[in-house]
């Protein structure tokens, strides 16, 4: 385990806020870093290196890393409400936990700053957010984790739940039209207009079952639940529904889990050339069944299978290069569909995305596993 920690420790020694080792996409294109998904996940994980260490390096590398982007009225360098993605959302989750543990009232002004998105996210006629405004009437698995969690936390704390049927609503949608009864999987979109190039014309969904996406929604329903105030038992019938899709999708996972503990880039296609096995969507997994079996979601059975994905991940793609210094291989940099680069969601299309070493969309996940490792030796 110490090794982890030298390898986490070595990548926010040399990371600053404008130049964050682990924004792989940012660094290849020399390009500065703004507000964004990728940071907000590697943030979230350092937050929860904090927890459950108690080591405040990781808590001066969390706040210092928001504080620069943050100014005192609240507004968020690099942030445009205006751009209407969701994947912006994201990074907010972070700012309610510096905010409780600092008290920095511009992170309370910053909070509402992100919330005023979610008013102004144009939606599917489902009632669900455009995936961003560049993809209308597009619903994609990866938005519900960067937006959902942080509008019903805002929700719980600030806004007396006010909006937690449109939350649930949301979800319903995707359980009910996005997922694969045959294999309880999820698709990676769906496009309600069914319009697009990518998708069914009958069903609008795309073709492929990838596994970050799947990942980031087992994040969504596990997070979001965890963000719940159901102490009035108002809310039973959602909260089951959730809970429900959660536990489905994790037995669905488990049966698709390799032999090394990981999963497949193209989850169903198993080990047909050249699909590999992935970093970040089996961290997220690993994370996923333990966190699951820590809230009782799970049975006690599902640790091992989390525990093996945790180690799998090690195994593969955790290494010392001949410098000493320490690398996490194997993670899918992006992959999307549609947009200027007319993306397909063939199987081909998921092979061709570029692989990388070190981006926080698997270290993020895979830090977060940790974390949950740590737990269970405590």
């Amino acid at each position: 385990m110490d090794i982890i920690v030298k390898y986490i420790d070595e990548l926010l020694e040399k990371s600053t806020p404008e130049a964050p080792m682990w924004n792989i996409e940012k660094l290849k294109q020399g390009l500065k870093s703004k507000w964004n998904y990728i940071d907000g996940c590697m943030i979230k994980a350092v937050l929860e290196m904090y927890a459950i260490s108690k080591d405040e390096k990781y808590l001066k590398f969390a706040d210092d890393f928001i504080d620069y982007r943050v100014a005192e009225d609240g507004t968020i360098d690099g942030y445009s409400i205006g751009e209407k993605n969701i994947d912006n959302v994201n990074a907010g989750k972070t700012l309610f936990e510096l905010y409780d543990i600092t008290g920095k009232e511009k992170y309370r002004k910053a909070i509402d700053l992100v919330y005023s998105q979610i008013a102004i996210m144009p939606r599917c006629e489902s009632g669900n957010f455009w995936h961003k405004d560049i993809y209308p009437n597009q619903v994609w698995l990866d938005g519900m984790y960067m937006g959902q969690p942080f509008y019903m936390e805002y929700e719980t704390r600030f806004n007396d739940r006010k909006n937690y049927d449109d939350i649930f609503s949301q979800f319903k949608f995707v359980i009910e039209n996005m997922k694969n009864p045959l294999n309880g999987l999820y698709y990676h979109a769906i496009d309600t207009s069914k319009q697009m190039f990518w998708c069914d014309k009958v069903t609008g969904l795309s073709q492929n079952i990838w596994l970050r996406a799947i990942g980031w929604y087992s994040m969504a329903l596990l997070d979001t639940l965890d963000k719940v105030d159901n102490s009035d038992h108002k809310y039973d019938k959602e909260c089951r529904m959730l809970q429900d899709a959660y536990v489905d999708l994790m037995n669905a996972m488990i049966r698709y889990q390799d032999e090394s503990g990981m999963w497949y880039q193209v989850v169903n296609y198993g080990k047909l050339a050249p699909n590999y096995l992935e970093t970040s969507g089996s961290s997220i997994m690993a994370y996923a069944l333990l966190k699951g079996v820590r809230l009782g979601y799970l049975p006690e059975s599902c640790r091992e299978h989390g525990i093996k994905a945790f180690n799998g991940v090690c195994n593969k793609y955790l290494s010392e290069d001949e410098n000493g210094e320490m690398h996490l291989g194997g993670i899918c940099l992006v992959a999307g569909l549609g947009g200027k680069q007319m993306r397909s969601g063939t199987f081909d299309y998921y092979m061709s995305e570029q692989v990388v070493k070190d981006d926080a969309k698997g270290v993020g996940p895979f830090l977060l596993a940790y974390t949950e490792m740590l737990r269970l030796n405590k």
